[in-house]
């Protein structure tokens, strides 16, 4: 039943690509985010690669993790979300190969959507520091290429990411464009944008829909929908939250603060329990537990 259910969360996904609005996904990177997420009425989710590194490892987003470590918290989160998921899958851990079993693992986890970026990665020795390199558009054919052939359920979402425009400009980031799309990938992700013109281009070189990660621009939400952006990419704000929070609770209590004293800055013991299924976990006390 859960491969039905992911399923039905990937066709999600597709219906928000071939509509005309323009959406962003709530940031998460466990089961009880996911739940927190959805019970404020989102349907859409990411995990983000930095993200995972941050709350598995600890460790900033430099291709430290692998991609056993983010399909087991996929996996995780999957098993009780009903989010329509979008992962950044980074370099797909590798060659054309290891993208292949990236998206088999991924899909298998229960993601509704991936994406595979054309940044060479992990950093090479020597790399200027900040700057971004890419893989050459031959390579980066094979790898999409290789992730359209390895998915299972035709309803998962293969995004072709490109940070072209950090790095090139815009007639090569087209060029980019056009190869990517001519893969069968189902719409393309960019990064770097400042304009909705950037968008449009995108739209119209692929003829796929856009998703556009985060970054400065001054553009509404209305004209990034305009111009062929389905999904956008506000950041990460949830878990940097989540650490202040942490943070601000640990220091009154290792102070020598009264719990009482927190009670209107956490959760009830209601909304706790909601979120971790307590009544479903009660009825199976009462059935299996029970003599």
């Amino acid at each position: 039943m859960s491969h039905l259910r992911h399923t039905e969360q990937r066709r999600r996904f597709r219906a928000i690509l071939e509509g005309s609005a323009c959406l962003s996904p709530a940031s998460v990177y466990d089961p009880l985010s996911a739940r927190v997420a959805e019970s404020v009425g989102y349907q859409l989710g990411i995990l983000a690669g930095s993200v995972s590194s941050n709350t598995t490892l600890a460790a900033p987003d430099l291709i430290l993790l692998t991609l056993t470590d983010f399909a087991d918290q996929v996996r995780r989160m999957m098993r009780v979300s009903h989010l329509s998921l979008l992962v950044d899958a980074d370099h797909g851990y590798g060659n054309a190969l290891n993208v292949m079993r990236t998206v088999q693992e991924l899909e298998h986890a229960g993601v509704s959507a991936m994406s595979i970026e054309d940044t060479a990665l992990p950093i090479r020795f020597g790399q200027q520091e900040g700057q971004d390199e890419l893989i050459s558009i031959p390579e980066m054919v094979g790898k999409l290429k290789a992730a359209v052939a390895a998915r299972c359920d035709p309803s998962t979402v293969i995004a072709g990411r490109t940070a072209a425009l950090k790095v090139e400009d815009l007639s090569r980031t087209v060029e980019r464009v056009k190869a990517y799309a001519a893969c069968g990938v189902d719409c393309i992700f960019i990064i770097g944008v400042e304009t909705a013109a950037e968008v449009r281009a995108v739209r119209e070189a692929s003829g796929l829909p856009v998703i556009v990660g985060p970054g400065r621009t001054t553009e509404t939400r209305e004209a990034f929908a305009e111009a062929g952006c389905r999904v956008l990419l506000q950041g990460h704000q949830p878990v940097a939250a989540a650490v202040k929070a942490l943070r601000e609770v640990y220091a009154y209590l290792h102070g020598g603060g009264d719990p009482a004293g927190l009670k209107d800055k956490i959760a009830s013991n209601k909304d706790m329990d909601a979120l971790v299924f307590g009544d479903d976990f009660k009825r199976y006390l009462r059935d299996f537990l029970r003599g």
